[in-house]
């Protein structure tokens, strides 16, 4: 999980995007619904407001570790996609 979750800069937090993405390109979201950070229903929210494909999978904050067939699922399932 280190190698995934690099520290960030507060450089970041001055950053300004013009135009969401979720506005011009295809979103996919998966929804790990025994998440303690971060609420399934706020993810469903959030998935909702980007115009997500969603998915939902039984799985931790860390779904990526628990979970990992389903996450590849999801990024072929959003590689395979035509482009807008």
């Amino acid at each position: 999980m280190p190698n995934s979750q690099v520290s960030w800069g507060v450089a970041a937090l001055n950053g300004a995007a013009t135009e969401p993405a979720s506005k011009t390109k295809p979103s996919w979201y998966l929804v790990a619904t025994a998440d303690k950070m971060i609420p399934p229903d706020a993810q469903r929210a959030m998935a909702k407001r980007a115009g997500a494909s969603v998915t939902e999978q039984s799985g931790s904050h860390a779904i990526y570790v628990s979970q990992p067939k389903v996450v590849a699922d999801v990024i072929e399932k959003a590689a395979q996609a035509p482009a807008m």
